[in-house]
């Protein structure tokens, strides 16, 4: 086989997949050349434009370290991120929304008891982070892992400026009744980093990087579907235009104040301070086949 031209082309290349071992990574790359291919006859780039292409690619991966992934931006603003999200969590509408993850999530965040300070001046002013965690059957969620993460008040995150002392970051579990609760900082809205190549590709398309303020939580528990999403402040800019199309309706909230004494989730202010609230709820755990997806190592 040989002498293609842009009409046979496609169809020879997904010849070639005809002895993978596995079915799953056959149907990808089958459908990833098809798509790709027709890709490319649509818009017929010059040769520069392909070599353009080709360096951004390269650019990108140089760009990534241990503390920023430029793919995943590559991803979450091209609204890839936010497709992968709804087509993996199709839970039951009483079940609180996803959404994407983002670049700052840190494995080892360090975990601390419920009540505990996370962030401290220098990050912002207070902010109270309260909420609870149930099933969609209405049962609290008792020892239920949260992951709680979020920018300072000037748009950075801790791993943006010191990867070792981190804050505005914690990890906490939830009392017998399903609550929890932190001291963080008001975060504010902020640009992706946009200094590498998909700051330039955003420059191109006539985009803006921000995205509103937010804090990030992520919530497990046993028998449940773990829920990675976002709390955004309704008083912040960009909620209509965020560059990774994150935001959804059920996800924004208004800040409240807590006054001095106790709270009704059992946190403690002594002073006025303003409080972001959520009652998250999780989804069931999949079975059966609809819990067998593909695992990512084995595709390639």
């Amino acid at each position: 086989m040989r002498n293609f031209d842009e009409k046979d082309i496609t169809d020879a290349v997904i010849s070639r997949l005809a002895n993978s071992p596995s079915p799953r990574a056959k149907h990808i790359s089958a459908s990833l050349i098809r798509h790709l291919h027709d890709f490319v006859r649509e818009i017929e780039p010059s040769q520069s434009e392909w070599e353009q292409a080709i360096d951004f690619l390269t650019r990108t991966g140089q760009m990534c370290s241990s503390t920023r992934q430029e793919f995943i931006l590559l991803s979450d603003a091209l609204g890839v991120s936010t497709l992968v999200d709804a087509i993996n969590h199709r839970l039951p509408s009483t079940a609180t929304e996803t959404t994407v993850m983002g670049p700052f999530y840190v494995e080892h965040a360090p975990e601390v008891p419920s009540g505990s300070r996370i962030a401290g001046p220098a990050e912002g002013p207070a902010l109270l982070i309260e909420g609870s965690v149930r099933s969609v059957d209405g049962q609290p969620l008792g020892s239920a892992t949260v992951d709680i993460w979020h920018a300072d008040e000037a748009g950075f995150y801790d791993v943006q400026k010191d990867d070792v002392n981190l804050s505005g970051r914690a990890r906490v579990r939830t009392d017998a009744h399903g609550m929890f609760w932190v001291i963080g900082a008001v975060p504010a809205a902020y640009p992706i980093p946009n200094d590498g190549p998909v700051g330039r590709m955003l420059e191109a398309q006539g985009r803006h990087p921000f995205r509103p303020a937010h804090v990030h939580f992520m919530v497990s528990a046993p028998g449940h579907e773990t829920l990675v999403t976002h709390l955004f402040l309704a008083d912040s800019d960009h909620l209509d235009s965020d560059v990774v199309f994150g935001v959804k309706d059920s996800l924004i909230e208004v800040l409240g104040t807590a006054a001095p004494g106790t709270t009704s989730y059992g946190a403690t202010v002594e002073t006025s301070t303003p409080v972001l609230r959520r009652d998250f709820v999780l989804g069931k755990a999949l079975s059966g086949a609809a819990a067998r997806r593909p695992h990512p190592q084995a595709l390639y």
